[in-house]
């Protein structure tokens, strides 16, 4: 088991204790986050790992997910993937003790009553601020920005040829509405395509004790203005799981996790497909209408890291030709 991982305290009684005492539920807090600089080896996470410095690392697997075969076979054409030892559990380990250090002391609400490095994962509600909401979420955050992690670690996912592939471009109509959906693409949805540009450097480390959890939801996309002024939005959720769970583990004596499934549901959420806690597992699957949650963690602790990847919409001359100047802006 990783040597930080901290059991949840408890009253005497066994009664949890409220995780952040120092922040009110349901009441807007302005926030921001930082990161400090850390330094991370060269080697660390290289493409090709150092068999005498990683000796458990082990090859790439990748699956496309087959709703055909879940409970939810309605979800055809919604694109899933999971690939397996991604990272392998100690650089899933080293990789927890670097957000850890990343965490500036001088952010209270980015740290936890303690004063360690895990703060509330709050609930974003616009225009910087964020609420704790405890009925919905319930787990510790890290948000640690760093492309050069979140390069390297895509790096490795992308070194599947299957998945660039998948991935790499979303076009056709059909494809890219069935993943963009609606929403704020609707001026332009099923127009062009969408070209994969990297992995978004936000990592939001949760730590899940037990009682955590996160409701049933679907994710929102994020823009990022770019250097070169281009505008970028993300299509995909990216899970990265950091410990095993005893349903998962080789030896299901070496973790005390049970529970923390990331759980994908139907629509009226009556079936369900969970997909396990696994060191260095990748659950990659598009925001749009893929209803997911964070299933109860009922004994031990569960670590992942949740970030997406950005897409830039491109279109052919043909397709702006007759767009008003303000459509053009809006949908940029």
């Amino acid at each position: 088991m990783l040597s930080h991982i901290k059991s949840l305290l408890s009253s005497p009684d066994g009664e949890e204790k409220p995780s952040h005492p120092h922040i009110k539920p349901h009441k807007p807090i302005q926030t921001s986050y930082t990161s400090v600089p850390v330094d991370i080896p060269p080697t660390f996470l290289s493409l090709t790992p150092d068999p005498d410095l990683v000796p458990d690392a082990r090859p790439i697997t990748f699956s496309p997910l087959d709703w055909s075969t879940t409970p939810i076979p309605e979800n055809k054409g919604k694109l899933a993937y999971i690939l397996e030892h991604v990272l392998s559990p100690s650089e899933c380990a080293q990789l927890i003790s670097y957000a850890e250090q990343s965490v500036p002391l001088d952010n209270p609400t980015a740290r936890g009553e303690d004063g360690g490095p895990w703060g509330p994962a709050l609930v974003n509600i616009g225009g910087g601020f964020e609420i704790l909401e405890p009925s919905y979420r319930r787990s510790d955050r890290i948000i640690w920005d760093s492309k050069e992690i979140t390069d390297r670690i895509w790096e490795r996912c992308l070194s599947v040829k299957e998945l660039r592939e998948e991935i790499e471009e979303i076009k056709g109509k059909d494809r890219v509405r069935k993943v963009t959906g609606r929403g704020e693409w609707h001026g332009d949805n099923g127009r062009g395509k969408w070209v994969m540009r990297r992995m978004n450097e936000r990592l939001r480390f949760l730590r899940y004790e037990r009682g955590g959890f996160f409701q049933p939801h679907c994710d929102s996309p994020f823009t990022l203005q770019c250097d070169d002024d281009k505008v970028v939005k993300t299509l995909f959720t990216v899970h990265i799981y950091l410990n095993d769970c005893k349903a998962t583990a080789e030896d299901p004596d070496s973790t005390e996790l049970v529970g923390g499934a990331t759980t994908l549901f139907s629509s009226d959420e009556k079936r369900r497909y969970d997909v396990e806690c696994k060191a260095g597992r990748v659950l990659i699957f598009q925001h749009s209408a893929v209803l997911h949650s964070g299933d109860e963690v009922k004994k031990g602790v569960k670590f992942t890291v949740r970030s997406d990847v950005l897409y830039e919409q491109v279109m052919g001359e043909d397709e702006y030709e007759g767009k008003s100047e303000g459509k053009g802006e809006a949908a940029k």
